[in-house]
This record gives C-alpha cells, structure tokens and sequence, in this order.
C-alpha cells in the first residue's frame, strides 16, 4: 500500500465498480476512502516522490502537514458520501464520484503545476457528470455551463504553469504570489473554482440541479481544493482578506430571499469559504490554522445540511421552501440531524463551527483588520438567519404542507448520523482537530470572551428573526428567480452575441455581393477585349486541357462565392 499514489485507490474503484454491481460495488466504494486513510497513516508526512518526464521534473506526490489534513478530510467527506448514496443503483453516478474524489486528492497531494493540472481537470470533467445525472433539461444546461466555467480555470492554470516554467524553469507548486503575469493567471484560476465574487454563479446555477446524493459530493471536494491551492500559493496575500470579506457578506442577501433550499445552501456554501479566504489572506499561523480548520468542519456541517436537504427531496420530491413545511412529524430524526447541523454551521459554543471560525476572528482582530472583524461579526449573523433558522424552519416547521412523508431510507439516516456525531465531538473536543492543523500553536475557543459574545450574537439574531416574522417584514417564501450575476453570460452576453453576429452576417454577405458583382464584369469585359484583340491570353490557341483547368477554377470560384452569398 505504501507504494500506491492516495488517488490511484479511488481510479481502481472507479473501474471496478464498473464492472461490478449491487452489493460489491457498494462494498468496494465503502472500502475505497477506509484504505486510502489508511495507507495515509501508514505513509506519514514529509514524503516528496520526483521523476522526470518530457525533460520536465515533476512531483505528483507531496505529503505534509498541510496536504495531509486535506487528505484525511477527503476520505471521511468520501466515506460519509459514499453511504448516503448507498441506495441508489446509478452505475454512472458511482463511476464519476469515485474519479470526482480521486481527482480531488491527486490535486491536494500534487507537487508541481502540471500534475495539479492533470487532477485540476478530471475534477472538472467527472463532477459534471454528477450534475447531469438527474437527467433533466435544467441539469443538463447547468452542467454545460459549468463544465465550461471549470475548464476555463483549467486552461488559466494550465497558462499561468507556462509562464512560471518560463520564468523560473521549474512546475514546483509551492508559494507563488501575485508577481507577474503567471501570478495573476494562476490565481484567477483558483479564484472560478473557490466562487470569489462575479465568477461564483457556477456554484449556485449548477449543484441544487445535481441529484439529492450527487449534490453531497459536489459540497465537498471542489471549492475545497482551491481554498488548499490558495493556501498553499498564496497565505498572506492582502487583497484575498479583502476578497474573502465580500464573499461572507454578498450571499446573505441572496439566501434570504431564494426559495429552493439546496440553492440557499448553495449561496451559504460560498459564504462560509469567505471566512476560509480571509483566513488565507491574513496568513498568520492562527489565521492559516483557523482557515483549514474551518474548511474541515464546513466539509462536515455544510455536508449534512445538504444530506438532510437531499433526504427532504429523496422522500418529498420537493425542495422549495413554498412548498415544505410540517414535516418534523414524520421526519423526525431527519429534523434533529438538520438542526445539529444548523447549529453548526451558525457557530453554537458546542458545535464544530464554533471552534474554527473564531480562530479566523479572532486573528482578523489581532493584526488590525477591525472593519474586516465587523463583516465577519455581520456575516455571522447572517448564517444563522439562512442557514441556521431558514432552513430548518421552512423545511420542517412553518406552515404545515401536508405532505405524505417518511423518514428517508436507513443509510442516507447513518450517514446524517455520522456527520451530526462528528460536529458535536470537534466541538466539545476541539483538541483533535487541532491536533492535525498544520502549524503548531496555543489556542483556546472557549473562553468567556468568545462565548459570551457568540451566544449575544446568536441570540439577538435571533430576535430578530422573530420579530421580523411576526410584523410580516422578513422575506416570504415565494416561488421566483432571482437575478444574480448569471444573468449577464446566461442572457445579456449571449443576445449582445446574437445579434453583433446577425450584423457582421449582413455585413458579409452585402460584401460578397459586391465582390460577386465586380469579379462577374471583369470576366465579361476581358472575354469582350479576346473577341477583337489577337495574341490576348483568351484569344490564344491553347491546349484542351489548359482550358478545361481554367473553366473548373473559374467555376469553382464562381461556386464559392455564391454560396457565401
């Protein structure tokens, strides 16, 4: 085992499962993130294997104390995953999760751009398959676009990787600063695939269309590299705090007033890796600590929100939240593992979110970015009005819809289970996950200071929830679409397309027409000129086939412009 790449299990998987079915490949895909955690453990950190290839030096495997951590949080998000999804019979759903997985550790473990790269883009590839999957017009289009946006970054990666070796003559994916124009390709890269502000539409347009299961891989892996990438290439760099901040503000607007509930947690999703970018750009070892931590339990809350949200539609069929409501009768433990992870995600002293957003807070404060505290303080807020009331109230309490409903199969409850067991243990228990952070220092979340002021926090958020319930003012759940910044490259950008390409037709063929006309008169003229004038090239004797060669071009030419025109 010590000999296999972390990512190589999951390939193996994939083509096994294959040619498997019914309960081997449920058993082989369990298997699968146990063996890889496992052979994690056995391998230990600070292991590099190099060879060359083409001439180029590259290191598809680096293991250390930052890579590792994200390893051990792929295999237990793929665990988790693995036995929600447990009873569905999708062959192909199961082939593109286990390659989806693989690809995300290949890429946390990947030592040079080109190999980064390479996962980079089966990423992108096989998580659209997951999106498809539903097999509906609206998961199709989605997938589309989002294949594109995720091959973009691709192709920006790749770019960006030319002019590093260009510069430097070496793929060695290390720090790599806003310097020059590689700098800046290669962070705009990993900016599409963390959903920064203006490009983070493929987010929201593409995983509440994936399937109940499919969404909770999809949760887990993608913008979770690229906060690993930023991490690795770019802690301390400025503007991410600044980038970060918006990022934790803009979606609260938005997830107040959706209605589909998975694209609420959607908009939450990218607002919870607003916290993690902040962390990154401040870089000190409490801020990079508090940033990774913080991307290890939203692996874990924000999976189990999107589980019980799955399990809500697996049994309902619906997922807006117009039409739910009453259902914490007849779901009941569905309800409870929704609310654990609603209180994790809003940061309750006890809680897994608790423990890691602080760390970011408080290092917001410690390095003077007090205007930066205020919008994480206003972003916390704002999570437990979307993420931590809205959804389990309009799911599971408000009016009653008077659904026919059950609790969701056994499996998909286990894996809620372990999810909400693991929230509660990091947050009475911080000790272990601090035990695999990547910087070794003192820190200690609960003191009276960040409890007392979380708990006013929380508790006047939600006082305000009530209150705004009551008098009618907080946004109703109404079937609608809103308008995000999708609507310029879904709408605007494809009829500017339309119709600058209908003028540039028009164009074109008034053009050929007139190219048509000049070239058909000075035929007519040059064959009057041969009629009257000897020793003219047309009045020469030439030979047959001389003259059948210049009628064939004449024609073909004739022939093209025509049709042009």
């Amino acid at each position: 085992m010590l000999e296999l790449h972390p990512s190589l299990l999951f390939f193996i998987a994939a083509i096994l499962a294959a040619i498997s079915q019914g309960k081997l490949r449920g058993a082989i895909m369990l298997a699968t993130p146990i063996l890889t955690a496992l052979n994690l453990y056995l391998t230990g950190t600070d292991i590099r294997s190099n060879f060359s290839f083409l001439g180029y030096e590259l290191t598809p495997l680096r293991i250390d104390s930052l890579s590792i951590l994200f390893g051990y949080l792929f295999c237990i998000a793929a665990f988790i995953a693995v036995v929600f999804s447990l009873h569905i019979r999708d062959r192909v759903q199961h082939i593109a999760a286990l390659s989806y997985i693989g690809g995300a550790i290949g890429a946390v473990f990947a030592g040079d751009f080109l190999t980064l790269f390479l996962f980079w883009e089966i990423m992108a590839i096989s998580s659209a398959f997951l999106i498809w999957a539903r097999r509906t017009e609206r998961s199709y289009s989605a997938a589309m676009r989002y294949l594109i946006i995720q091959v973009l970054s691709g192709v920006l990666l790749l770019s960006g990787a030319i002019f590093v070796f260009y510069d430097t003559g070496s793929l060695a994916f290390d720090k790599v600063g806003l310097i020059g124009i590689s700098g800046w390709l290669i962070f705009i890269a990993f900016g599409i695939k963390c959903a920064f502000p203006f490009v983070h539409n493929w987010l929201t347009d593409a995983y509440p269309e994936g399937t109940p299961t499919s969404t909770v891989f999809l949760s887990a892996f993608t913008t979770k590299v690229a906060v690993y990438a930023l991490a690795r290439g770019y802690p301390g760099t400025e503007l991410l705090v600044y980038i970060g901040a918006i990022m934790t503000c803009f979606p609260i607007f938005y997830a107040v007033i959706e209605n589909d509930l998975r694209r609420v947690l959607a908009y939450s999703l990218i607002n919870q890796v607003g916290f993690m970018v902040v962390g990154i750009g401040i870089g000190t070892a409490l801020a990079l600590n508090g940033a990774v931590a913080h991307a290890f339990n939203d692996v874990i809350f924000k999976g189990l929100l999107f589980m019980a949200m799955g399990a809500v539609l697996h049994v309902t069929g619906r997922i807006n939240g117009s039409d739910l409501g009453g259902l914490y009768k007849k779901m009941p433990i569905t309800t409870v593992l929704c609310i654990v992870g609603a209180a994790s995600i809003s940061a309750f002293p006890l809680f897994s979110g608790f423990v890691s957003k602080s760390m970011i807070m408080s290092a917001a404060l410690d390095e003077g970015y007090g205007w930066v505290w205020l919008m994480l303080l206003f972003a916390s807020a704002g999570v437990f009005h979307h993420a931590g009331i809205k959804i389990p109230y309009f799911a599971f309490f408000a009016h009653d819809a008077k659904i026919k409903a059950k609790e969701p199969p056994v499996n998909m409850l286990l894996a809620m289970g372990i999810a909400a067991v693991l929230c509660i243990t990091i947050g009475v228990y911080p000790e272990i996950l601090y035990s695999i952070l990547p910087y070794n220092i003192e820190y200690t979340p609960y003191d009276t200071t960040h409890v007392l002021a979380q708990l006013q926090l929380l508790f006047f958020s939600a006082l305000a929830f009530v209150w705004l319930n009551l008098r009618g003012m907080y946004p109703p759940e109404l079937p609608s679409t809103n308008i995000d910044v999708e609507w310029f490259y879904r709408k605007l950008m494809p009829n500017f397309i339309c119709r600058l390409a209908y003028l540039i037709k028009l164009s074109f063929n008034a053009t050929m027409v007139r190219i048509k006309y000049i070239t058909e008169n000075l035929i007519i003229k040059n064959l009057k000129e041969s009629s009257d004038i000897s020793g003219t090239i047309l009045a020469r004797g030439l030979p047959i086939g001389s003259m059948v060669l210049w009628v064939i071009i004449l024609l073909g030419f004739y022939s093209i412009l025509y049709y042009l025109v």
